[in-house]
């Protein structure tokens, strides 16, 4: 029996879930336990990844000429990432960071490879392989920031505003939801979506998540 976009996305997600114990920081700021000063450098790390994901998704809806269904979907992801991008200002504000700061940072390695992979999907990725990869890790992403939002209204006294950038990630999103099911609906059905191929880059894009807050907890420690 043919399996439907739904039933593979599911599936994916399950098998990529990521061990509890991969994230040893966000636990941490759940409790309040975590530094203003490592919330500073969640944000600092932000302001790099958020413009260079939004470049990879316009590149790879670019790319999409032949797969529509999954251009339309990374159109979506790179509008998201420019509403993402003014969210992060308040955040990054609340947390001591201004331009000087920001200007005079260097990027963890560690917390960079996530966005770096990326890219390189842009480049040498199917766009449909790659719808199926990052929506599964989506999922995992999404869980973080609504424990974080919670936390820094709890523990550390943040407003909504300063809050909005975990929230717009954590709240859910049927229209990029139904394009991404759309998306690997139309590589089922025209079997252009390689399977084996895009669970490899969900694995990969794991582990570069779970990777970079490794690095952030290490940065802190």
């Amino acid at each position: 029996m043919t399996r439907t976009a739904t039933e593979l996305l599911a599936t994916t997600t399950a098998k990529l879930a990521p061990d509890p114990q991969a994230n040893p920081l966000v636990p941490l700021i759940a409790r309040g336990e975590a530094s203003r000063d490592t919330l500073a450098t969640l944000a600092l790390e932000q302001r790099w990844v958020i413009p260079a994901d939004r470049r990879a998704f316009h590149h790879l809806a670019e790319r999409g000429t032949e797969e529509p269904e999954a251009a339309g979907f990374f159109e979506l992801l790179a509008e998201g990432e420019a509403l993402a991008w003014e969210r992060l200002k308040p955040f990054a504000a609340a947390c001591g960071v201004d331009e000087p700061r920001a200007r005079a940072y260097d990027p963890l390695p560690g917390c960079q490879a996530y966005p770096s992979y990326v890219s390189w999907l842009a480049l040498n990725a199917s766009p449909t392989d790659t719808v199926l990869a990052i929506t599964v890790n989506f999922s995992a992403w999404g869980g973080y920031c609504a424990k974080i939002a919670q936390a820094l209204r709890v523990h550390y006294g943040f407003g909504d505003e300063a809050c909005a950038f975990f929230d717009f990630f954590a709240e859910p999103a049927p229209d990029l939801d139904r394009r991404a099911t759309a998306a690997v609906q139309a590589g089922l059905d025209a079997g252009y979506l390689n399977e084996e191929r895009a669970h490899a880059y969900g694995r990969l894009l794991q582990s570069y998540e779970a990777m970079f807050w490794e690095t952030l907890q290490a940065r802190a420690a």
